[in-house]
């Protein structure tokens, strides 16, 4: 591991070519717990639409592109707008710049109401996002099973997102990997995503 990247938060995760660390307890269960109750409340949740082999379909959950003035992302054929930081949001912003050493200018808030609302396989690599983003992952709420798998060739690994925990995706993660939050039968109640990012203008 690059030595720039010794201090981050949590325990590294071994796939060749990606910089994953995860840290389970990354917030303390009470704090989560309010975070997630806040954020319920404060961001406008709404249905986003993706373009798939020529159509556009509603996202299998509830999302808000949250960010500073400027911090427009277009992923999926469809182009977004920054909504403002929610109170709720900016003390755990500065949190994880701190944290990382990055600073974040926008974050993708999902919200996945039961086990039916899912993602599918994708990358984060667009190219406002720059060569090698580091992406920081927050989830609150009920644990879902993540996975990542090699673009090429079988590599690939699984884990469950506890609540309050942080997931650092960076190096060639989002050039080499896939991820995705599969839809599940069981019982599950729902979650919040945050994945923060820095965004750089379009040239």
């Amino acid at each position: 591991m690059p030595a720039e990247f010794a201090e981050l938060p949590g325990a590294a995760l071994h796939l060749p070519g990606a910089l994953l660390r995860y840290a389970p307890a990354f917030l303390a269960a009470a704090e989560a717990d309010t975070l997630f109750a806040a954020l319920r409340a404060e961001i406008a949740w709404e249905r986003h639409h993706v373009r798939l082999f020529g159509r556009t379909l509603p996202a299998p959950r509830l999302s808000c592109w949250i960010g500073d003035a400027g911090a427009v992302y277009a992923y999926s054929g469809m182009r977004f707008e920054p909504q403002p930081w929610p109170p709720a949001l900016t003390a755990l912003r500065a949190h994880l710049q701190r944290a990382c050493v990055v600073r974040f200018n926008s974050v993708l808030a999902n919200l996945y109401r039961d086990g039916r609302d899912a993602m599918g396989w994708h990358s984060d690599d667009e190219p406002e996002l720059g060569d090698a983003p580091l992406i920081a992952s927050l989830s609150l709420g009920s644990p879902r099973r993540f996975l990542l798998r090699a673009r090429e060739g079988d590599r690939g690994l699984a884990l469950t997102l506890a609540h309050g925990s942080l997931l650092l995706m960076g190096g060639g993660c989002q050039r080499l990997y896939r991820h995705a939050l599969p839809r599940t039968r069981a019982a599950v109640g729902p979650r919040i995503n945050l994945t923060f990012r820095r965004v750089h203008p379009r040239r």
